[in-house]
């Protein structure tokens, strides 16, 4: 009989991911492009269909990469978990948010977790992608896979390997970004290891699956609180007169000892927004306080509104008050040239300028329309005149703005992404941070 470590060498396994959406449509196109049989499980029914008729609904993944595959029978998808049964691997890339407290939301990692328990065979590997807080894996899912008997490293394989994931990297993608990978038992990293070298470039290994959860979170903590940093800069520089971004760009001429990042209207993804919260909060659970990160989160989620602060300051400048004038956001995308939406601050700004009595439209080449957070819009055309508002505020700095057009025609300008800068006209009706 062919051993686990020998199907991932010959690309006979069938590969199961879970969770079909920016982080496991990737891999899904990737195991596939390696030869292997996969199956996206989700529980929504039109990423099911799509993904079963070749078609991609990801921005990164080209259709292309989807429907040969499935043309050949090697990719396809179901909303029923009964597939784990069939599965030799099974990777799990389920949203972790925060809960309204923002303390740690677990359900979606539980019920994956629950349902391939239901489904376990002998021989089967298990890798956690989902970030999440250090212990997660040991302490959450390897218990529910061992309930019944099976024996870690021997019956069941568990792991965890953070998702690298950045929408709209035209470079970096997942085959050559470099993956961390941290198993429950050596034999558990041995075949977690195994699997991954057929679609990644280069595998990281570390001692534990604690330390890859850890790792993840300061990977991302490190740009939260860098972020959280320069909000502030941003702050204080336009109380003493200056331009940040003119200071963060000189500073970053230095070839050694700094790295720059650049202030804007508060934090947006699932990752950068999320994830260090779950460090805090498991440290909070040991008696200690992440002062950093939680400094950091409390100066990045006030930046939305110091926005509508800088709105209500431009306006007033005009001897207009902000209820009732007309406002446009550009973009409400979390990052340029892309049509993610995730923990967008472009929602909070627009949700504290309709509290204000504004009345608000947006504009997004890359989003036509949303129904998220309460508010369901449409873009207006990126062709219409910037003239027909009263201000203009630049949430998501896309490529396809017009910025020579924008300056021209804007009667007022609140640019959070200093994306005007360089451009020839009127600067005087240009707000910054």
């Amino acid at each position: 009989m062919e051993s686990l470590l020998d199907k991932f060498k010959n690309k006979t396994a069938h590969v199961v991911v879970i969770g079909v959406g920016y982080v496991g449509l990737p891999l899904v196109a990737e195991f596939a492009r390696a030869g292997f049989r996969v199956t996206g499980l989700d529980y929504d029914r039109e990423k099911v269909r799509l993904l079963n008729a070749g078609e991609s609904y990801i921005q990164d993944v080209p259709t292309a990469d989807i429907a040969p595959h499935v043309a050949a029978r090697r990719l396809g998808a179901t909303a029923d978990p009964a597939i784990l049964a069939e599965a030799d691997a099974v990777v799990v890339c389920v949203p972790t948010p925060l809960n309204k407290t923002k303390d740690p939301d677990m359900r979606f990692i539980l019920e994956a977790t629950s349902e391939i328990a239901k489904h376990q065979h002998p021989g089967m590997l298990i890798v956690l992608e989902s970030t999440t807080y250090p212990g997660t894996t040991d302490e959450v899912v390897v218990p529910k896979l061992t309930e019944k008997g099976a024996v870690l490293g021997k019956d069941v394989f568990v792991a965890f390997s953070p998702e690298r994931v950045d929408p709209g990297n035209k470079i970096y993608k997942t085959k050559n970004t470099s993956k961390v990978i941290g198993g429950a038992t050596p034999e558990c990293l041995k075949l977690a290891t195994a699997l991954y070298s057929n679609i990644i470039d280069t595998l990281v290994p570390v001692s534990s699956t604690q330390a890859a959860e850890m790792v993840k979170l300061l990977e991302n903590t490190f740009r939260a609180v860098n972020i959280g940093l320069v909000n502030e800069v941003a702050m204080m520089s336009r109380r003493l007169g200056l331009d940040p971004f003119e200071v963060i760009r000189a500073a970053a001429s230095k070839p050694f000892g700094f790295m720059p990042f650049y202030p804007g209207p508060g934090l947006g993804g699932h990752c950068i927004p999320i994830d260090p919260l779950y460090l805090s909060w498991k440290l909070r659970t040991l008696k200690y306080q992440a002062r950093f990160i939680d400094l950091a989160d409390t100066i990045n989620s006030s930046m939305p509104g110091y926005v509508v602060d800088r709105v209500t300051e431009a306006l007033n400048d005009q001897k207009k008050a902000v209820k009732g004038s007309k406002v446009l956001v550009y973009g409400v995308a979390y990052k340029r040239d892309v049509d993610d939406m995730r923990e967008s601050p472009a929602f909070h700004v627009m949700h504290d300028l309709i509290a204000r009595g504004a009345e608000l439209s947006y504009m997004d080449p890359h989003v036509p329309s949303f129904d998220e957070d309460g508010m369901k819009m449409s873009s207006v055309d990126p062709a219409s005149s910037f003239a027909a508002w009263d201000c203009v505020v630049i949430v998501t700095d896309h490529e396809k703005l017009d910025r020579k057009r924008l300056l021209a025609e804007a009667k007022l300008v609140v640019d959070t992404r200093d994306a005007l800068r360089g451009v020839e006209g009127d600067r005087s009706k240009v707000y910054g941070l």
